[in-house]
């Protein structure tokens, strides 16, 4: 698949993303597996990844689209307490076993997109 192939979803509008706040939630089919996503913003830029904790398969959010430790600086799994950073998903402390999955995205025009790639695809109605 060739960057031409990929396809901009628009997922929100660049105000519904609040730098630290509650996550944008969406779904979508990663290696043929339907799976929840969600995106942020971090230091003004989106970001966005797949809601599975790398230490046991579960989402993250301890409450609905709450993914944001107290500071706003970390990426936390309610459950065991493994941290992301919000910029790249890598591992940042506790029980990760690697970093989170990344989805690509984009602003423009006050509107915020995810983008397609050869696992990541958006759900079919």
């Amino acid at each position: 698949m060739t960057d031409n192939d990929r396809q901009a979803i628009p997922l929100c509008n660049s105000v519904d993303l609040q730098e630290g706040g509650l996550a944008v939630p969406f779904d979508v089919v990663y290696g043929g597996q339907t799976l929840r996503a969600f995106a942020v913003r971090f230091e003004g830029r989106p970001h966005a990844y797949l809601n599975r904790c790398t230490h046991v398969a579960m989402e993250l959010d301890y409450q609905p689209n709450r993914v944001f430790d107290d500071t706003g600086q970390w990426l936390l799994c309610a459950t065991h307490g493994a941290a992301y950073a919000p910029d790249t998903g890598d591992c940042a402390g506790g029980p990760c076993r690697g970093g989170l999955v990344k989805v690509a995205m984009s602003e423009r025009d006050g509107v915020v997109h995810w983008h397609t790639s050869h696992l990541l695809q958006p759900i079919e109605f």
